[in-house]
């Protein structure tokens, strides 16, 4: 695994993880299909300019794919992400750190079922104590706090959020061909941001858009910048470089984020918590690491003369 790609998967776990935050604060001013249209809207015209820019629109992908296009689309950018809005108008941030830390577990057994992927000793270990870990971050380790934990509408939704987040990332790898990972992410996004703007055509918000402040349009635009460009880009590189499951143990970094921003704001942080912190770092780390297979696989390559390959997963299926 190269350096700058697990930067990259870091830094797009701090974009999702501060997105919860952000997403609670913007559905105050804006109604939660308004919220996702414009955020999206944004992101999308940014990607197609620099679609346009680097690869000149990549029509042959397109030509190849567009059908997947339009499902991952419809399925990861706008099914994704009304359940998530929608959702955090109505359910508490533990529920919601709770359900989408089963995100890694979640992608794996689908890539299983789907791509029929193995999941190794080491993911499935590295998977366990990222789970542990994180349950040990949000529930500060109070049996207490689990056994009271109440499930809402809101925790519905975020369970269909989390699905179709781990259907993008398998059925991306799966069954695009010839793709780059700018294209992929321009068009499953244009396409997302077109089903979000007529969804919104008919909702109202709790306030008119000229009395919407400033620091509400901030939290929409870095959530279309960073987490929408750069944490889709970046995850779908990812993906393919990586795999799925290896890609989506990051995700469970997300809710040390939204501790990391609790903290800041005044919440203190507890030895248990700090503890959860080191399992979760410990199962990226496991997780991530590349088998003795395709260890030894690049040593007989390069032993041989050659080079390593770099194909992305999904050009090799």
């Amino acid at each position: 695994m190269s350096v700058p790609m697990v930067a990259r998967l870091l830094l797009v776990s701090v974009f999702i993880g501060a997105s919860f935050n952000l997403a609670s604060y913007a559905v105050h001013f804006f109604a939660a299909p308004a919220a996702a249209a414009w955020r999206f809207g944004f992101a999308a015209l940014l990607l197609l300019v620099l679609l346009f820019a680097k690869e000149r629109m990549n029509t042959e992908a397109l030509r190849k794919n567009w059908p997947m296009f339009v499902l991952l689309g419809v399925v990861g950018v706008f099914g994704f992400n009304i359940l998530f809005f929608e959702g955090m108008k109505s359910t508490l941030p533990l529920n919601g750190a709770l359900i989408m830390a089963t995100n890694p577990l979640v992608s794996a057994l689908l890539a299983r079922v789907i791509l029929r992927d193995p999941i190794s000793l080491r993911q499935g270990t590295g998977i366990l104590f990222s789970l542990v870990g994180v349950l040990l971050v949000i529930t500060q380790g109070s049996w207490h706090v689990i056994g009271t934990l109440s499930f809402s509408a809101g925790d519905l939704l975020l369970l269909g959020g989390n699905l179709c987040w781990a259907l993008y990332g398998v059925l991306g790898r799966g069954f695009i061909r010839g793709s780059s990972s700018l294209a992929t992410t321009a068009y499953t996004m244009t396409v997302g941001a077109v089903c979000l703007m007529l969804a919104a055509g008919g909702s109202t918000g709790p306030l008119p858009l000229s009395s919407i402040p400033w620091s509400a349009w901030g939290a929409v635009a870095f959530m279309a910048v960073f987490a929408s460009v750069l944490g889709y880009l970046w995850w779908n590189r990812g993906i393919a470089e990586l795999g799925i499951s290896r890609t989506a143990i990051f995700f469970n970094l997300v809710p040390l984020v939204t501790m990391l921003i609790s903290m800041l704001s005044g919440t203190p942080i507890t030895a248990v918590q700090v503890l959860g912190t080191l399992l979760v770092l410990l199962g990226v780390a496991v997780a991530s690491l590349p088998s003795r297979k395709a260890e030894r696989k690049a040593a007989v390559t390069l032993s041989a003369g050659g080079r390593p390959d770099t194909t992305p997963p999904s050009a090799q299926r």
